[in-house]
C-alpha cells in the first residue's frame, strides 16, 4: 500500500481514525474527511508523525456537494485515487413506532447516501487505478436489529448497492469490499439518535470489553490488500451471520433477548 492514495470518511474518531492511522503506518497517502474539524486535525497530526502525507477536508457526507469537493481535493493534490473507504456513519436506538421520520432520513442520508455520493465521484478515478471501494457495514446488514430499524435498513441498502457495483464492474477489475464488524469500541453509540433525534450520549455497552477499533483497522487493511469481497469481524459477528442463514427464528430470539437486556433498552 506504499504511496497508494486512500480516502477515508468519518476519519475523526473510532474505526475511521484507526483505519487512517493503519494505512499511514504502511506508507499510504491519506485523504480524510469528517464533520469535526478539530478532531480531524488531531488525526492529521498523528498521521504526519508516522511520516505519511495527509489532506483533511471538513465534510458532511450527507451533502452531495461536500462529497464532490472531498474527492476533488484528493485528485487535485495527489493526481490519483486508489482506495475509497466509506466509513462515515451514525446509528439510532428507538422503536420504529415511536421514532420521528427525520431520524430515519438522517441515518439513511449519512450511512447510505453518503456512501453513494462519495462512490459516484470517486469511481472514475478508481476505475482508472483498478482500485478498491470499501463499505464499512455492520452485522446489522445481515440481520435486522430491533430498535435499530434505520441503521439496519441503511446497512442492508449498502450491501445491495456494493454487490451490484461489484458485478457491474467485473470486466473493469474494480475491487469492492463489504466489511462488517460486530460491536466495536467507538463513539457511534454515544452519538446514536433517539426517537426525537436527540443524541443518546451514553453507550449501553461496556466499551472496554468489545473489539477495539485498531483490530478492525488491521483486519480491514489485510482484506483490502488481498482484495477480498467480504469480511465479517468478531467471533460473535460470525456466529450471528451463520445462525441467521440456517436458523433465522432462533437467532432473532437471541438477538431480541440480548438487546432487551441493555441498560434503558427501548424493548419492553
Amino acid at each position: 500500500m506504499k504511496n497508494k492514495v486512500v480516502a477515508v470518511t468519518g476519519a475523526s474518531s473510532g474505526i475511521g481514525r484507526a483505519i487512517a492511522l493503519e494505512f499511514a503506518s504502511k506508507g499510504s497517502k491519506l485523504l480524510i474527511a469528517a464533520r469535526n474539524e478539530k478532531k480531524l486535525a488531531e488525526v492529521a497530526e498523528l498521521i504526519k508523525a508516522k511520516g505519511a502525507e495527509v489532506i483533511t477536508v471538513r465534510a458532511d457526507v450527507s451533502i452531495e456537494a461536500d462529497c464532490k469537493r472531498f474527492i476533488e481535493m484528493g485528485i487535485s493534490n495527489y493526481g490519483q485515487l486508489d482506495i475509497l473507504i466509506n466509513n462515515a456513519g451514525i446509528s439510532m436506538r428507538a422503536l420504529f413506532n415511536e421514532t420521528d421520520l427525520k431520524v430515519i432520513k438522517e441515518v439513511m442520508n449519512v450511512n447510505f447516501w453518503g456512501m453513494v455520493y462519495c462512490t459516484k465521484f470517486a469511481l472514475p478515478h478508481l476505475l482508472k487505478s483498478k482500485g478498491s471501494v470499501v463499505g464499512v457495514s455492520s452485522i446489522a446488514g445481515f440481520i435486522g436489529l430491533p430498535a435499530r430499524t434505520a441503521y439496519s435498513a441503511s446497512k442492508f441498502a449498502m450491501h445491495g448497492f456494493l454487490e451490484s457495483l461489484r458485478t457491474e464492474n467485473l470486466a473493469n477489475h474494480l475491487h469492492v469490499l463489504i466489511a462488517s464488524p460486530g460491536f466495536t469500541a467507538s463513539s457511534i453509540r454515544e452519538n446514536a439518535l433517539m426517537s426525537d433525534g436527540s443524541r443518546q450520549e451514553k453507550s449501553p455497552l461496556e466499551e472496554g470489553k468489545i473489539m477495539r477499533a485498531e483490530e478492525v483497522a488491521e483486519l480491514l487493511y489485510n482484506a483490502i490488500a488481498k482484495r477480498k469481497n467480504r469480511i465479517v469481524l468478531s467471533r460473535d459477528g460470525k456466529l450471528v451471520v451463520f445462525l441467521n442463514k440456517w436458523m433465522p427464528n432462533l437467532i432473532r430470539r437471541i438477538v431480541y433477548n440480548r438487546l432487551k437486556q441493555e441498560p434503558n433498552s427501548p424493548l419492553k
